[in-house]
């Protein structure tokens, strides 16, 4: 199969996707690519967006791509960051701004339930398919770890005695929405060779 797409400027997701793909398909991304864009994420789904995504970089090059989108969704929060999660507190995307509004928003409450979930929009020969991956955890009263990025400090997976950024790659690999999501992706493309 021709070397896919991935239609991020984020190299946080790019090295999780490359440690979950290991030598079975290859990437490039889109600085790899030579295509220098900031790709919208107008949308009010994750799917949607990266849907938007997928086909953009599909649309300027006609060659096969994939996107994700990803959000942190928390029950008290009606589900909220969810879609805005990296805009969360502004648009200058601060990870450490969007988790002081998380956990202010939350205050001591103690139903801190929540979950990631990624959405993968793959376009394979001029057409499109969705593969969705689930991390169920919860929200921590206070940040822990310093790896990872995004919410990582404040979310554990459940059946962990770790936050994401406590973790390493390939422990938070083995739990983590993405890779459930790539999992799916990465069967598919099996089925297909």
């Amino acid at each position: 199969m021709d070397t896919l797409i991935f239609a991020t400027n984020n190299q946080h997701k790019v090295d999780e996707v490359r440690l979950v793909l290991g030598n079975q398909f290859s990437i490039i991304t889109l600085q790899e690519a030579g295509i220098d864009i900031d790709i919208p994420e107008p949308h009010d789904s994750l799917e949607a967006n990266a849907s938007e995504k997928s086909s953009s970089i599909h649309t300027l090059t006609g060659k096969n791509c994939f996107s994700e989108d990803t959000g942190l969704e928390i029950s008290i929060l009606n589900g909220a960051p969810g879609v805005k999660s990296a805009r969360f507190a502004g648009e200058d995307r601060s990870f450490k701004a969007n988790i002081e509004k998380v956990l202010q928003l939350m205050g001591n409450t103690s139903q801190r339930d929540a979950r990631f979930r990624t959405v993968i929009s793959l376009i394979l020969d001029g057409q499109e398919f969705q593969f969705e991956g689930i991390c169920e955890g919860e929200i921590l009263l206070e940040q822990r770890g310093e790896k990872g990025f995004g919410y990582d400090p404040i979310f554990v997976p459940a059946g962990s005695p770790l936050s994401f950024a406590e973790m390493n790659p390939e422990q938070k690999s083995a739990c983590s929405h993405r890779k459930k999501a790539m999992d799916k992706l990465i069967a598919f493309l099996q089925n297909k060779q």
